[in-house]
């Protein structure tokens, strides 16, 4: 039996098994059901069947399938303290540790705290449940601080967005184990120093850095430069997040596939004169760098990894390795937390985005050769248009706010995304040294955000720039992404010309 069948039919089960618990609830017994029925069909084939290979992968599909299903049972277990349970809707003081970096919005900042001590109405509680808490934006906080907050203790609630699309907010904070919430907490320091020291560092760096680039720049482009390298883009505020959803450019600010794959390309692109070797050297220790600068978190880290399969592909020769090195990423990502499949926009964005660039982007090239190869804009042109078709689906079903003026603004924007990235970290670097030195730097730095800008607030302005689609039905979705399927897989040569290219 071939090898690759036996993989691609393991992760095909597994994630099936995986996507179905999603929306349904199996229970651990119907994965000793789904073993003993892939059991049933081995030995049916094994003994009763000439076409024992083809029976053989079918009994690996129906007990992977379990397996998938298995996985997120295990990863669905709560143990659910039920005194605390019973404190929502009361109010409580809670004491705890701040677990990830804060989240910094207009009006407040979103603490994920783990809890320890718990006090209500004289009755106190030893826990270890995340709460995530809304605060006031003063006193600063940090990860690491161990905090005291008071407020009202209640569970996360769906909710519509602005285009009126329904958000499933409780699976989305249920895939990193949050379950309660705080809202319009009063929250102090008690004290500091308690998280990570790695992390503690890296997001004391990445402050510093902000810091440079806020004193060498005005806003808003110090915003949108921070935004770029470390993916904060709370500090742009609401009405130009707008303006960037309906230019269609929102990817470039956030910490997804979708915007570090295009960073991947774009410094491919501007080392290109270099010795492929050397190049992908430095693409690699880009994304790596991107990833730590960003704090390394879980989100980040699936993103660069998805980016740096997208450089593989472009300069391996083994083109169904990196099928398989894609697969294997999607199988330890959802070994690790399954809920992110359905849950995790970010993860989404990532995997459908290098699909995009890896698979689809060779397949519409031969429609663009009356665009010209010079400074390699036909593959820019082809990575742009690839990545915007394959994820309007998906836009479509989680977002609800299509861009009719995508295209061009992004074929206006992204080429001079490397070159920002990099004078503008040479700036925020710099600046720790000598804030005159860096000071050249943030001025051409200064010139191609406004650049940027004034491109957005164009497109975005435009009385026909976006249109919103509410409710997009989730079966719509899968049904283009088959057609999608078949129209790549639809003729066996369609490997081999992506083999030849790379």
């Amino acid at each position: 039996m071939n090898n690759s069948k036996i993989f691609y039919t393991l992760i095909s089960g597994f994630t099936a098994g995986i996507f179905l618990s999603s929306f349904f609830k199996f229970g651990f017994s119907f994965f000793l059901f789904t073993t003993l029925i892939a059991v049933v069909i081995y030995f049916f084939g094994r003994f009763a069947c000439e076409r024992k290979a083809l029976i053989a992968l079918l009994a690996i599909l129906v007990f992977s399938f379990g397996l998938g299903i298995l996985r997120y049972e295990i990863k669905d277990i709560r143990n659910i303290d039920s005194n605390f349970d019973n404190l929502v809707g009361e109010k409580i003081t809670l004491q705890g540790i701040i677990t990830e970096e804060p989240s910094v919005k207009d009006q407040n900042v979103q603490l994920t705290v783990l809890g320890g001590e718990v006090t209500s109405s004289g009755q106190e509680l030893k826990i270890k449940e995340k709460v995530l808490i809304s605060a006031p934006l003063f006193p600063e906080f940090k990860y690491g601080d161990l905090i005291q907050a008071q407020g009202k203790l209640e569970r996360p609630k769906n909710f519509n967005t602005a285009t009126s699309t329904d958000f499933d907010y409780v699976s989305y904070l249920a895939k990193d184990d949050i379950y309660y919430q705080i809202s319009f907490a009063q929250a102090e320091v008690i004290s500091t120093g308690h998280g990570s020291f790695i992390k503690n560092k890296l997001f004391a760096f990445k402050n510093a850095f902000i810091n440079n680039v806020n004193l060498l720049i005005k806003e808003p482009e110090s915003a949108l430069l921070n935004g770029l390298i470390l993916g904060a883009k709370n500090s742009l505020g609401k009405e130009l997040q707008l303006d960037f959803r309906q230019a269609g450019v929102s990817h470039i600010v956030a910490l997804s596939g979708y915007n570090i794959t295009i960073v991947a390309v774009g410094i491919m692109l501007v080392l290109s004169f270099l010795p492929k070797t050397f190049a992908l050297s430095f693409g690699v220790v880009g994304v790596i760098f991107f990833a730590i600068m960003t704090g390394g978190t879980a989100t980040v880290m699936r993103a660069s990894i998805m980016a740096l399969l997208v450089l593989l592909a472009k300069f391996t020769n083994r083109k169904y390795d990196i099928t398989r090195a894609l697969l294997l990423a999607l199988f330890f990502m959802l070994i690790h937390n399954p809920k992110i499949l359905v849950s995790d926009i970010s993860f989404q964005l990532s995997f459908l985005s290098t699909i995009a660039l890896i698979y689809v982007s060779p397949l519409i090239e031969k429609k663009f050769t009356f665009v010209t190869e010079k400074y390699k804009l036909r593959e820019l042109v082809v990575a742009t248009i690839s990545t915007q078709v394959f994820v309007l689906p998906f836009i479509f079903y989680k977002i609800g706010m299509v861009s009719l003026v995508s295209l061009p603004a992004n074929l206006l924007i992204l080429p001079i995304i490397p070159i920002i990235m990099f004078f503008g970290f040479l700036t925020g670097l710099i600046g720790f040294v000598s804030v005159a030195f860096a000071i050249p730097l943030a001025f051409i730095s200064s010139l191609l955000l406004t650049y940027v800008l004034k491109i957005i607030y164009f497109f975005s302005h435009l009385p026909f720039s976006s249109f919103s689609i509410n409710n997009f039905p989730l079966f719509g979705v899968i049904i283009i992404y088959i057609i999608f399927l078949f129209y790549i897989l639809r003729d066996r040569e369609v490997f081999k010309k992506i083999y030849e290219k790379y």
